[in-house]
């Protein structure tokens, strides 16, 4: 069976390498993945994307590109006779591209759809504080992520996991459900199943807006804000001016006494830095501070003076 493949992240890797392992079955006749980044070094190369990387590697043929709708585009995929493209977090595809497959075009999609229709369904599922997620398989057609669903698989949220660790375990159960479909559609034994729109939820893109902390949320909801938006692109608050990034943090461990702090509030206690919520106090953990590097909370508080007065997240 011909395959095309398209992705771009690291997500998209072992998807991409469970698809080459199986050379028996599937041929991957073309890797399509965006083009290679500038780095801040001028004097450095353009950086490829991760699953450029890993197509290099497999030896296999890579086409980069920029726009989708392009009819060149289209071109190209008609050009290479795929009876299937898989798709795994790369761009919106018109029709002009994925009907070009003749079984079919699928895309892995990491939430259980209808839940988390979106760019950022593992970030989101998090900070909803939700304990269960997993991953989809479904045809394409014009609605993003609303196509009918081939698989489905399911796994629990460990209470202190955050996104990146999420996004790397649903990264190797997703490539084995993309090879299950992949048989299934050889085998032509699939059975979908429509989408209920009723139960529907959105994984939004991740802005600087929407990935701000509100120190009015309780300590629950404030601790999956920044689990899901860890490590990257990081919860955010202000301090003395400056944008400050908190990566990880934890429901304080004892009892603090300060009923009249409002949320927001900085403590340092006992040589642990802690913020308050609306119902209680945060410890933050690891944080980094505009112009400085990442470090652990311990390390921060050795350089700061702390003013009662004056400290306060916004």
């Amino acid at each position: 069976m011909r395959i095309i493949f398209m992705g771009t992240p690291e997500f998209a890797v072992p998807s991409l390498q469970a698809i080459a392992a199986e050379k028996n079955k599937f041929d991957i006749v073309l890797v399509v993945t965006g083009s290679d980044k500038p780095r801040r070094s001028k004097h450095a190369d353009p950086e490829p994307t991760a699953v450029k990387k890993a197509a290099l590697a497999l030896a296999l043929p890579v086409h980069e590109v920029d726009d989708v709708t392009h009819p060149d585009f289209a071109e190209t995929i008609a050009a290479c006779k795929a009876d299937v493209i898989v798709v795994a977090a790369f761009r919106i595809l018109p029709p002009a591209v994925y009907e070009q497959a003749a079984l079919g075009a699928f895309n892995l999609h990491a939430s259980l759809l209808p839940a988390y229709r979106g760019a950022a369904p593992i970030n989101w599922a998090i900070i909803r504080g939700e304990r269960e997620t997993g991953v989809t398989t479904f045809f394409l057609q014009q609605r993003v992520d609303t196509g009918n669903i081939i698989l489905k698989e399911k796994t629990a949220i460990a209470p202190d996991e955050n996104a990146t660790d999420l996004a790397r375990r649903l990264s190797v159960i997703g490539a084995s459900v993309v090879v299950d479909t992949l048989h299934q559609i050889a085998t032509e034994s699939v059975a979908v199943s429509n989408q209920d729109d009723s139960l529907a939820s959105r994984a939004p893109k991740l802005t600087r807006d929407n990935t701000r902390i509100a120190w009015s949320h309780s300590v629950a909801v404030i601790n999956d804000f920044i689990r899901g938006l860890a490590l990257k692109p990081a919860a955010w608050t202000t301090f003395e001016g400056k944008t400050m990034k908190i990566f990880r943090a934890a429901p304080a461990g004892r009892s603090i006494e300060t009923p009249s702090a409002p949320p927001g509030t900085v403590l340092v206690d006992q040589g642990r830095l802690y913020a308050k919520g609306s119902d209680g106090w945060l410890e933050l953990l690891l944080l980094q501070l505009e112009g400085r590097k990442t470090m652990e909370a311990v390390e921060f508080l050795r350089g700061f003076r702390h003013d009662e007065e004056s400290s306060f997240f916004v």
